[in-house]
């Protein structure tokens, strides 16, 4: 890729900073830096998310109780159908981390 500014060739480096997390880019010589576009949706979703509360619906397929997470929460944590999450108990509620 190259950079708009001086038109030199960018280095891709993974691990730049953007807000608190680290993400794939691309930075030139010059200072310029471009980010994962993909990357940065997903950051900016999370700080998002991190700001609001967010409603989700339990259910029960036979004996099991499930719990079915809003679109964005699966974009945000880049969730799939059949992963695994890990559940802590925090006091009277929970917490749910990718595995």
């Amino acid at each position: 890729m190259k950079c708009h500014k001086c038109k030199r060739k960018m280095k891709y480096l993974k691990e730049l900073k953007f807000n608190e997390y680290r993400i794939d880019g691309w930075k030139c010589g010059c200072g310029e830096i471009i980010f994962n576009p993909e990357q940065v949706q997903r950051v900016l979703l999370l700080n998002k998310l991190k700001k609001e509360a967010v409603k989700a619906r339990l259910g029960r397929i036979r004996s099991n109780l499930i719990l079915r997470l809003p679109k964005d929460i699966e974009a945000a944590l880049d969730l799939k159908k059949g992963e695994d999450v890990i559940l802590k108990v925090e006091g009277k509620g929970i917490k749910i981390v990718p595995a």
